[in-house]
């Protein structure tokens, strides 16, 4: 059952946004090859399992769950997005989604590769 106070882009599936943070890539001059690697590196997926979980389209809620792990320093991605700085995000899958768009923003920023992975 969907809690009332759930936000909506729980249940957006990840297949609907993954479009998004490719043209913002390509836009910035970089390139969906990123974009995947930062994705994998904070979940653990391979490029395979990355792209089953697009070609299922499951909901960010199962992607996140599904994920092979979190990466260990994704704590240290800190700062604000969407106006909310992400490390006063207290619910636990809103703050992975808010890492995945700082990483990307990060990205599409011009940020080196190294860096943005802490």
């Amino acid at each position: 059952m969907k809690e009332s106070n759930e936000h909506r882009v729980f249940s957006m599936t990840f297949a609907s946004v993954y479009p998004h943070y490719v043209n913002k890539m390509e836009r910035k001059g970089r390139t969906r090859a990123e974009l995947d690697e930062i994705i994998c590196w904070l979940t653990g997926y391979s490029q395979k399992q990355l792209e089953k979980q697009i070609d299922t389209k499951v909901d960010f809620r199962t992607f996140f769950d599904e994920a092979p792990r979190l990466h260990p320093n994704a704590e240290k991605i800190t700062g604000v997005i969407c106006g909310v700085r992400i490390e006063e995000i207290e619910n636990e899958l809103m703050r992975k989604i808010r890492y995945l768009d700082k990483l990307v923003d990060e990205l599409a920023k011009g940020r080196v590769m190294e860096k943005v992975k802490r």
